[in-house]
């Protein structure tokens, strides 16, 4: 048993929220339970030892109001040094906190409808519910009841406190554009069979080290039967999941070991109790691994503007912004999407133009462009466990390339993550990019970045190439550059970078091909 594991055994893990008041009232908290902290959302931040903490806040079905916004931005600003992100599982995070503070800040989100609970640790994460729910016109069914209905049954639920590994979940309603159930523990994805609306589900996604797409249940149930299913899969992988090995504890590797199949019979027979009704796939999202981005048209027929973050990081004096613009613009909600971006619904087509000038004014004009599909993790500014620097880089590269893009014909994902722990799912972008470090002869360390090429969670549904080589940090900018200067003037026209890249062969991109011929040309 893991030390996490018997800790587990040890103190049930929401039992946090009772410790926590007496850690920030002392001022330390116990060092052999500083794991059980991320059941509250709550993690050590780098360096470890001079005790600042980072928080992550789930937003229940990825909406909010204005006011909340202001709030969030408050926070920010009085508590973490006006630090701010939107992370890739619709989030927000906070950094520079400190434990005598953590009780403070609960009290702040409670009346927002905002909470930590379960953000992190050993069990049900965030729920991922469509950000355009309720809103385009391409919708099969609004899905926000059901997140929040599924938010209801399983978060803090002291029965799913205890699984063997962190447990993710989607639930999304537009299949034509969608694709970010292919890599949840659990994905639903709404689609019509013979004019019932009703949700195909996939199990057994992951990424990290070990990267697995998640696979097809082979059912189709009813929007009455989604909770139910949810809860269902969740017991049988608290029961039936892998506990020796923390590297091989996710529901992926149960359903490898097991296959579907059986795995599907374990949760009719043991924790359903009757028979799933079988049914076909929902179709394919060519591009499901990127945001609608830019004006987009509601069924209502006003528009919901998707505003590029660039990599998710915001500021308070940005996030007031956005909150002002909702008032005055939309109906006083914003949203939060799975690509670190946020979305303005509710805009009437005459106020559009006047809105994203006002969004070009604090740097969020709601361009589709690169800087809307691109999105990188924490990295080694406050994580513990990244190699590299990610954000502030990523945002550089971000400059860098969005002159180059602004005339292509169709998305580029870029996802950079400093670790190979794919908290910004490096394997499934047009380019991934993993740090890592290298160490010379003489001992010095250089940051790096091994590429996988070409994934996809749309049509081609596939983890990326990994390249040979490595490309150093100072060169990024370069080699993305150069690989896609030769896709824009090569491509035909609408093809995808994964259909280019396909048709070229993947390792013509090889960083030494590319940054070689990137010198000689220079020279």
């Amino acid at each position: 048993m893991s030390d996490i594991e018997a800790l587990k055994k040890e103190v049930p893990p929401f039992q946090i929220f009772d410790l926590i008041p007496q850690y920030a009232a002392q001022g330390f908290t116990d060092p052999e339970r500083i794991d059980l902290l991320k059941w509250a959302g709550v993690y050590p931040q780098r360096p470890q030892e001079d005790g600042f903490l980072m928080m992550r806040v789930r937003v229940p079905a990825a909406e909010f109001s204005s006011a909340t916004m202001r709030e969030v931005a408050n926070i920010a600003e009085e508590y973490g040094r006006g630090f701010l992100d939107v992370t890739d599982r619709q989030a927000f995070q906070f950094h520079w906190l400190t434990i005598d503070k953590i009780p403070q800040i609960f009290d702040r989100l409670a009346p927002l409808g905002l909470h930590p609970k379960g953000a992190c640790g050993d069990t049900v994460r965030a729920v991922i519910a469509s950000p355009l729910a309720g809103l385009d016109a391409r919708e099969i069914i609004d899905v926000r009841p059901l997140a929040h209905a599924m938010e209801g049954t399983l978060t803090g639920n002291p029965d799913f406190q205890d699984l063997p590994r962190k447990f993710k979940m989607s639930i999304t309603a537009v299949p034509e554009l969608e694709g970010i159930h292919m890599i949840n523990d659990i994905g639903f994805l709404a689609h019509r069979v013979n004019g019932e609306v009703g949700f195909d589900v996939w199990v057994g996604g992951g990424l990290g080290a070990v990267a697995h797409l998640s696979r097809r249940l082979g059912v189709f149930i009813r929007p009455e039967e989604v909770v139910e299913v949810g809860q269902a899969i969740t017991a049988a992988y608290r029961d039936h999941g892998y506990r020796q090995n923390r590297k091989k504890s996710r529901l992926k590797f149960l359903i490898k070991d097991l296959g579907v199949e059986k795995f599907r019979e374990i949760v009719e027979n043991d924790y359903l109790g009757r028979k799933l009704t079988d049914g076909p796939a929902a179709p394919v999202a060519r591009f499901g691994g990127n945001d609608v981005l830019g004006v987009n048209p509601q069924a209502d027929g006003l528009n919901y503007v998707v505003v590029a973050t660039t990599v998710g990081r915001i500021d308070p004096t940005k996030a007031r912004a956005l909150a002002d613009l909702a008032d005055r613009y939309g109906k006083g909600v914003l949203r939060t999407t799975a690509f670190q971006n946020m979305v303005i619904p509710h805009v009437a087509t005459e106020d559009v133009e006047a809105l994203s000038a006002e969004l070009a004014r604090v740097n969020l004009a709601p361009k589709a462009t690169i800087r809307g599909t691109t999105i990188a993790c924490t990295g080694n500014q406050f994580c513990r466990l990244a190699l590299t620097e990610t954000k502030a880089r990523t945002a550089d590269l971000v400059d860098h390339l969005e002159p180059l893009t602004l005339a292509m014909d169709v998305p580029f994902t870029i996802n950079l993550t400093g670790c190979s722990n794919a908290c910004t799912r490096y394997q499934v972008a047009d380019l991934g990019f993993m740090g890592a470090n290298r160490t010379d002869k003489d001992g010095t360390v250089h940051e790096v970045y091994n590429v996988h090429l070409a994934g996809s969670i749309g049509q081609a549904q596939r983890t990326g190439t990994k390249l040979k080589g490595a490309v150093p940090a100072e060169q990024l900018n370069a080699y993305a550059a150069a690989v896609l200067a030769e896709f824009q003037a090569n491509k035909h026209a609408g093809e995808s970078f994964v259909e280019y890249a396909d048709r070229i062969g993947h390792e013509h991109f090889a960083p030494d091909a590319v940054l070689g011929a990137r010198e000689a040309v220079t020279a």
